[in-house]
């Protein structure tokens, strides 16, 4: 009996190995054989990307520093001793729409008669004309006149999580197009550049200057962001320098916002409430930090909804207040004319109010 069973036992259990070694050695070839956009491999997102990121070159005319000799009115400048010389920079640039609008940092293409030529992935090339600059979120649009450009797939950077993968690509360094990886290390980040309106968008891809205003996308290859600002612990965020680990990135959602003002009216038009406030301490990291109305504009859309000084503002269309600079950011995505719900505590009574949003004057920006 025991020998029946051995002998019925045995070739059963070869059959499951064989089995199993089949079922590994075709896991291996779908492993080698795996499509673009599957977690072996984001090729399909940098093919699907790439042809919409464009490498930027400038020149400018910028002072020469003269010597003492020539600052003396008596003696003549000698002949053949430049007053100018052309200052070269470079960086990065994303095709938006496909009729030529691309975005890029600002202080990529910062200057007065700074001439512009974009360096597309195909090889060709084209001079670029300056459509309008924010510096407030440090971003310029261009446009280039061009046949059959690929704009960049744009996503929701609202729906961009800590821990989602992203991929960096630009022009670092003068070597053309390149791609690093990185994880979204943290969102909504706030005073970290000299910006007024921030909100970035922290990565820890590998950014070299070149990369300002190039693309950070998912790894569908859609935009998600416009990388800005490397930090580094001596400098804080800068366009310029060796980072750290932390690459901040404009957020899509932001970009394209701007991107869209610039392109319709030459200028970003903010929403404005008219109220100058301070946080109040709420005692703990994590609670909501109300805000303290110190001052409202006159005949501003605060004051036009009943707002005083010595108010505490509370909530923002339903909303608890949990940060200063986050909720002036969300005040400023508002249009003029919309309505925004304001709940705040007077007196130890609770009040409702509504303000219309104006729009913010451009020097207050």
């Amino acid at each position: 009996m025991r020998a029946a069973l051995s002998f019925i036992t045995w070739p059963a259990i070869a059959g499951i190995l064989l089995g199993v070694l089949l079922l590994q050695q075709n896991a291996l070839r779908d492993a080698r054989d795996a499509v673009p956009g599957d977690r072996s491999s984001y090729r399909g997102a940098v093919a699907s990307a790439t042809p919409a990121v464009v490498n930027i070159y400038t020149e400018r005319l910028v002072p020469t520093q003269r010597s003492r000799l020539l600052n003396n009115p008596l003696m003549p400048i000698p002949r053949g001793v430049p007053r100018q010389r052309v200052e070269r920079s470079l960086g990065s640039g994303v095709i938006m729409r496909d009729d030529g609008y691309i975005l890029t940092n600002n202080h990529v293409i910062e200057g007065e008669d700074v001439a512009v030529q974009v360096l597309l992935s195909d090889g060709r090339s084209a001079a670029a004309r300056l459509v309008g600059r924010d510096r407030a979120t440090d971003l310029a649009a261009l446009r280039i006149e061009m046949d059959d450009l690929s704009a960049i797939e744009i996503a929701d950077s609202d729906r961009l999580s800590v821990g989602d993968v992203v991929l960096a690509i630009g022009n670092p360094l003068g070597f053309g197009s390149s791609v690093t990886q990185g994880i979204v290390s943290g969102l909504g980040r706030f005073g970290m550049t000299p910006g007024t309106y921030e909100g970035f968008i922290q990565t820890d891809a590998v950014i070299h200057p070149g990369n300002s205003g190039g693309a950070l996308v998912d790894t569908s290859g859609a935009l998600v962001g416009i990388n800005s600002w490397i930090y580094t612990p001596t400098e804080g965020a800068t366009a310029g320098s060796t980072g750290i680990g932390i690459s901040l990135a404009i957020p899509s959602n932001l970009a394209e916002f701007v991107m869209n003002d610039l392109i319709s009216y030459g200028r970003v038009i903010r929403g404005w409430l008219g109220v100058e406030v301070e946080p109040l301490p709420s005692g703990t990291a994590d609670a909501p930090q109300p805000l303290l109305v110190r001052a409202v504009a006159p005949e501003g859309p605060a004051e036009r909804a009943g707002l005083r000084a010595g108010d505490v503002i509370t909530h923002f269309d339903d909303n608890p207040v949990s940060d200063l600079r986050l909720s002036m950011y969300e005040v400023s995505l508002l249009r003029p004319g919309d309505r925004l719900p304001i709940t705040v505590e007077r007196d130890g009574t609770v009040l409702e109010l509504s303000a219309v949003i104006g729009a913010r004057a451009e020097d207050d920006a």
